[in-house]
């Protein structure tokens, strides 16, 4: 038998393989261990928000990585552009302004680990 941890979308599993009999029969499954908490990740330095914070977020679609900074405080920004490029599974994935508006903060900086649904910018 063979323990493995394997994590799937943060939850950790503890599981046991059986290798397979040299007769050919099959060898029954056993059912996985109950998820556990996955470990906390190291804390986040303190967001980079204004006082002036806007009220529109910019959140990512997706966990992954800070790649590139598009636009800073103060630019203006339409619906659609982008605002931040995240990688995520070797992929840069472009995080856009859902509506149009003006960079009130960004909340993150190159580098950082993100989650999905993570505010990475506001808008005003």
């Amino acid at each position: 038998m063979k323990n493995y941890t394997i994590t799937v979308n943060g939850n950790v599993y503890d599981v046991v393989v059986e290798e397979g009999a040299t007769s050919g029969a099959p060898v029954a499954a056993k059912a996985p261990a109950a998820p556990k908490a996955a470990p906390k990740a190291a804390p986040a330095a303190a967001p980079k928000a204004s006082a002036g914070a806007g009220s529109v977020k910019v959140e990512a679609g997706a966990a992954g990585k800070v790649f590139k900074l598009e636009k800073k405080v103060g630019d203006a920004v339409k619906k659609g552009d982008a605002v931040v490029i995240i990688e995520a599974m070797k992929m840069e994935i472009p995080v856009v302004a859902p509506q149009d508006g003006t960079v009130a903060s960004i909340d993150v900086a190159v580098g950082d680990a993100i989650e999905a649904g993570a505010c990475l910018a506001t808008l005003n």
